[in-house]
């Protein structure tokens, strides 16, 4: 049998990434995942097999809280949930399957999923097995190809989004990779013969037998509200909508987060605006747009392999003919429109059809019970009781419960109140706007705390604005544990960046609306030095801003020309 660690000589020979050795020599993406899951003898998989299990929404990790007593190895599995919509009996098995075989927790992802934390290898096929059962997946929603697709959320603001729902799903599936080996192995239990003709010259009719250079990330918004960041993704379609009805998109290109320190040629980037499409050609744009990233993305350079990257060093003429090249149209001047929030509507609120939707605020997305908030036990039995209800996940990482019925609408709300989640006034304005990922002890890649620094940064920055007396003014607040910037950092008022462990960079100047980068402030600060930072940024704020101005404006008004004379910031 060929394995997948025989692939890596090809690396020296063409000058590809490792990873595009390994993707071309095995194009099913199959690697020995299941002989490896299958084998009691080990508690994890080889290197290259890890890379495959990326295609299968699995990361290989370990528990770093443990690494001084050797590595414990575990998983996160990711599931993909198109604009982030799950029926109730769907959210019962996902909350079923984290206590069966993750920490017993749900994580909500800042791109509308949820993942799955510290599952054992034996539990990694009984999980994937139910998701897929339940009618979702996990195929995708890692790797270097389209990701999780995102939607609005919300069903507060328009009819159209029904709309926009259903354009979200079709590109989803449009986009899909095709690989036989994700139902063999997850489904079946069987381990593909990788010398089989069929297998190893398979060839995805979309990707190829390569794939994409690297992740790909598509979304949906509805304007003015863009609680999706959507100028943040590789493809983003901004709908146009003219007295309720859905009249066509705005074409986005060329967003993303990620970056690397030291590497100045790694930025994050604004999409950019290319024209105008009718709705029916959403599925022929989003394909036009995706074999742009496979045809001219950087297969040499895994830092530089981002679409976005294409879009900057081409142009957006370059970018926009070759768009319209692939699709077969004239793409039409863009429509006006604008952003006014990235924000969730917390609490009781109406649908455009007269029922009721609820958001609940969920601290960094975690799904989880503790003795004053049961929120786990709280959603699960909701789903258990009203299983007509819809579980929406919002880019923000709260949930929304959709389509109560208004004789349903007490009821919920005691339930909730009985376990713990407020249903008024859930949290505070700083709170409600905040992000962060999960970094340690889960992710490999992270490099300084997020996810559990959060609530302590937050604690401070409460008490310094109280102190100044803007306890009542929201102010975006990011964090990550690292430079990649999955809870979109780089869009926030005041964004943390991991550094190393206890420090961090410290980015200021987003806007509120998501359609401004920030800036880097400080290159270094150790975590006891934040209070100190903050107090001095919320002092000058609170004695220079002009009347009704944001932080984040203040900061970019304020503070950017000053960052121009400091060398090192330049």
């Amino acid at each position: 049998m060929t394995t997948a660690r025989t692939m890596n000589a090809t690396k020296t020979e063409t000058g590809l990434t490792r990873n595009e050795a390994l993707k071309t020599g095995c194009p099913t993406l199959a690697g020995n995942i299941f002989a490896t899951w299958a084998d009691p003898s080990t508690d994890h998989f080889t290197d290259d097999d890890y890379e495959f299990l990326k295609f299968h929404g699995v990361y290989q990790q370990d528990d770093r809280d443990l690494r001084k007593t050797g590595k414990k190895w575990i998983f996160m599995v990711r599931g993909r949930i198109p604009g982030g919509v799950m029926t109730a009996r769907q959210w019962a098995v996902f909350d079923e399957l984290s206590t069966r075989h993750g920490n017993n927790t749900l994580r909500i992802t800042t791109r509308q999923s949820i993942q799955f934390h510290g599952v054992l290898k034996p539990g990694l096929r009984p999980l994937i097995h139910g998701i897929n059962e339940c009618l979702l997946s996990t195929l995708a929603a890692c790797g270097d190809v389209n990701r999780n697709v995102m939607a609005p959320p919300t069903p507060a603001y328009t009819p159209a989004r029904a709309e926009v729902f259903d354009d979200c799903k079709r590109v989803a599936e449009a986009l899909k990779p095709r690989t036989p080996a994700y139902h063999a192995i997850w489904i079946e239990g069987v381990q593909l013969q990788l010398e089989d003709p069929a297998h190893r010259n398979f060839e995805d009719p979309l990707y190829g037998k390569g794939y994409l250079p690297r992740k790909f990330k598509t979304a949906f918004v509805i304007p003015p509200v863009n609680d999706i960041d959507i100028l943040t993704n590789d493809l983003g379609f901004i709908a146009i909508v003219e007295g309720g009805r859905l009249v066509g998109y705005n074409l986005a290109v060329g967003g993303g987060m990620g970056r690397s320190h030291g590497n100045a040629q790694t930025y994050p980037r604004l999409a950019d605006v290319l024209g105008f499409l009718p709705r029916e050609k959403v599925i022929d744009v989003a394909r036009a747009v995706l074999t742009i990233h496979r045809d001219f993305g950087d297969r040499t350079n895994r830092k530089h392999a981002r679409l976005k990257y294409v879009v900057a060093e081409r142009g957006v003429d370059w970018t926009r003919a070759e768009v319209e090249k692939r699709a077969g149209l004239a793409l039409e001047p863009a429509r006006p429109f604008h952003f006014t929030t990235t924000g969730d509507l917390l609490g009781w609120h109406r649908q455009v059809d007269g029922r009721w939707f609820f958001t609940v605020f969920v601290e960094s997305g975690r799904v989880k019970d503790t003795p004053q908030l049961r929120l786990k036990t709280a959603l699960r039995q909701i789903a258990d009781r009203w299983p007509d209800l819809e579980f929406r996940l919002t880019p923000n990482q709260n949930v929304i419960l959709a389509n109560v019925p208004e004789p349903a609408r007490d009821a919920i709300d005691s339930l909730l109140r009985e376990h713990g989640v407020r249903t008024d006034r859930q949290t505070t304005v700083i709170r409600a706007a905040a992000l962060s990922c999960p970094a340690l002890p889960t992710c490999g890649l992270a490099l300084a705390e997020s996810e559990r620094l959060l609530p302590s940064v937050l604690d401070r920055l409460e008490r310094i604005a109280a102190e100044l007396g803007l306890q009542d003014q929201e102010i975006i607040v990011r964090i990550t544990g690292c430079p990649n910037g999955c809870a979109r950092p780089y869009m926030a008022e005041i964004g943390l960046v991991g550094k190393a462990p206890g420090r961090y960079q410290l980015w200021v100047g987003g806007d509120v609306a998501g359609t401004r980068l920030n800036r880097l402030w400080k290159d270094t600060v150790k975590e006891p030095e934040l209070e100190g930072e903050l107090r001095a940024l919320l002092e000058r704020y609170a004695r220079e801003r002009e009347t009704g101005e944001r932080f984040g404006d203040w900061a970019a008004r304020v503070l950017w020309p000053e960052i121009q004379t400091v060398p090192a910031l330049a």
